[in-house]
């Protein structure tokens, strides 16, 4: 069995390419950074130091790549029996052209071999946005042939893959949190749903999605804006400031509670989950540092994003939601001149106002008493 896996990054390698190739899949990755193509396609193999309570060093063998400009991968998209991704929603609507000519390219030659494609993004139901954009450039006639060979399969993923340790020289090293959980739709694959362990199933996607939006997703970036306010440089260092830790802990148990009130999940369970996600933060092997997990605030200002949305849980089922207000608050402390969207933040900020602002972003009513309430915890933090 081939798959073809969009993106060679971090994630990319230490996480879906990974398993992957552990499930004896050969995997032929498609990235842009062509020293990063040329070390996986000379080496054929990589490591990935896994970090719990001890590290282990583990070597990823059966794997190349190629350049994903170019036109070698609509050949291989021709041929392969799974798609994968992990390149960021932007970056799925560039490649969604080249998938879509491989296909094409897949059905002309005759191939009708089930395909698969999940895209392994931190987004709600990334495959299906592919799909969506995948079938832009189509015609109504291959879409309709799509249909029956081609399945997109929308996936839950979390594992925190931090960057490259300071001096590490080996292009291709990675490091990588002993957790993973990779989440897949069984209702939307197209013929056999292949044997990869560490891939779980299940025909109620959304409960997992949320449950990891809400409490992994919610909880990192509520301790690196707080974690910003206070002056710590990584994630380990916020979570272990016991300030903070009520804080993120009390954000999750908010959202949790929406949770167990949307999908009937064991309050018991779920308050264990909570204390592995606050555990996992507490990795001393990982330096994620806080100005990283905070970047991109616009997007996680958005309605479906990791702060609004268990917001309007809460408004939906007339739940507390103080401490995930002190979270979105938060957000609009953070300044950091290297990324885009938080200097757009601020720029609208000082021109709008905080009401406005959110609103703008969040599409909650700038009149809403929730609005009234943040802006209010706000001015407490500044």
């Amino acid at each position: 069995m081939q798959a073809l896996h969009f993106g060679a990054g971090n994630i990319g390698r230490g996480f879906i390419g990974k398993l992957l190739s552990d499930a004896g899949i050969k995997v032929i990755f498609a990235d842009v950074n062509e020293a990063v193509v040329e070390a996986l396609a000379k080496r054929n193999e990589y490591s990935v130091k896994v970090v719990g309570e001890k590290c282990v060093v583990e070597t990823v063998k059966n794997v190349t790549a190629i350049n994903s400009t170019s036109d070698e991968v609509i050949d291989v998209i021709a041929n392969v029996d799974l798609i994968t991704t992990a390149v960021g929603p932007t970056v799925l609507n560039i490649i969604s052209k080249t998938i879509a000519q491989g296909i094409d390219k897949r059905l002309s030659l005759g191939n009708t071999k089930p395909l698969n494609i999940i895209a392994c993004e931190n987004m709600v139901r990334g495959t299906t946005q592919l799909r969506n954009a995948v079938y832009s450039h189509l015609s109504e006639e291959i879409q309709a042939q799509v249909d029956v060979y081609v399945g997109f399969v929308d996936s839950a993923v979390d594992r925190i893959v931090p960057p490259a340790e300071k001096g590490e020289t080996d292009i291709l090293a990675v490091t990588v949190e002993t957790f993973s959980e990779w989440i897949v739709d069984q209702t939307q694959f197209k013929g056999e749903i292949p044997n990869i362990p560490g891939m779980e199933c299940t025909d109620n996607l959304m409960a997992f999605v949320e449950r990891k939006l809400f409490t992994l997703n919610t909880g990192h970036l509520i301790t690196a804006y707080l974690g910003v306010l206070a002056h710590h440089e990584t994630i380990m260092d916020s979570i272990n400031d016991p300030a903070i830790r009520t804080e993120v802990k009390a954000a999750m148990q908010e959202s949790g509670e929406v949770l167990i009130r949307r999908y009937g999940f064991d309050k018991e369970a779920h308050a264990a989950y909570i204390e592995k996600i606050l555990g996992r933060f507490a990795n001393p092997y990982l330096r994620d540092e806080v100005d990283r997990v905070g970047r991109q605030p616009i997007r996680k200002l958005s309605p479906q994003d990791r702060l609004i949305k268990p917001l309007n849980g809460t408004l939906e089922y007339g739940l507390p939601n103080k401490h995930l207000l002190k979270g979105i608050a938060a957000a609009f402390h953070y300044e950091n001149a290297d990324d885009p969207q938080a200097v757009e933040l601020q720029q609208m900020f000082k021109a709008k106002g905080f009401d406005e602002t959110l609103a703008h972003y969040s599409q909650l009513d700038s009149k809403a008493e929730v609005v009234r309430i943040a802006h209010e915890i706000y001015l407490e933090l500044k």
